[in-house]
């Protein structure tokens, strides 16, 4: 699972950028469906909702909460980790927002038949668990949400994906929980959030195997 060998600078940013873009367009999807985001997306969308805000901005707030829930697991600050996040995070929020409003606005996703767009939110949630193994086992940058699913992984699951990733997820549960509540009206949870919550744990243990399968994990934490 483990890889010595380091990839090269031009290697590493291929694959950042491939699956930072990855990344980025399946969330979009998602949300644009209105048929389930991914458990972390689906919690900022519903904050921006209820605050009237862009999920762009929540994002990068989750990001900057995240980066502190991480040190506190680490028990260090790491400016380098710190500084590669906040830069992941200034890319993806923004692009996220792009990319669902393409969707939505100018391909009218969500006006599509109930069963593409279930098809359409399944294909987003495994395009975002694909991005995050490949981004993962490059390690050059990450996103700080998936750097928690990566430090629960490695330094507390025995690098079981699934219950990191299940681990991951309390927060953003419990923040739609409390949204839920309070307004009585939930954006972006449905059958993919379900979807996400229970199998993109497994399908990123998958893609460690399958997609690109010479990459591997440079170090545990």
């Amino acid at each position: 699972m483990y890889n010595n060998k380091r990839l090269t600078n031009t290697q590493s940013i291929f694959f950042l950028f491939i699956s930072l873009l990855m990344n980025s367009i399946g969330n979009g999807l998602t949300v644009a469906t209105n048929m389930g985001s991914p458990v972390w997306t689906a919690s900022a969308a519903n904050i921006a909702y209820f605050f009237d805000a862009s999920i762009g901005t929540v994002l990068i707030i989750y990001g900057i909460v995240q980066i502190f829930i991480n040190c506190l697991l680490l028990m260090e600050i790491n400016p380098h980790r710190i500084i590669g996040n906040l830069i992941f995070i200034g890319f993806f929020g923004p692009l996220v927002a792009i990319f669902k409003n393409f969707f939505l606005y100018y391909l009218d996703v969500g006006s599509a038949p109930l069963l593409l767009r279930i098809i359409l939110v399944f294909i987003g949630i495994t395009m975002v668990a694909i991005a995050v193994s490949i981004y993962q086992r490059v390690n050059l940058i990450l996103h700080p949400g998936d750097e928690m699913t990566n430090i629960i992984r490695f330094k507390y699951t025995n690098g079981n994906a699934q219950t990191a990733q299940l681990i991951n997820f309390l927060i953003p549960v419990i923040v739609i929980f409390l949204i839920g509540i309070v307004s009585h009206y939930l954006v972006a949870v449905n059958i993919g959030t379900l979807f996400a919550l229970l199998g993109q744990g497994i399908i990123i243990g998958l893609a460690d195997r399958l997609i690109f399968s010479k990459l591997s994990h440079y170090r545990a934490y």
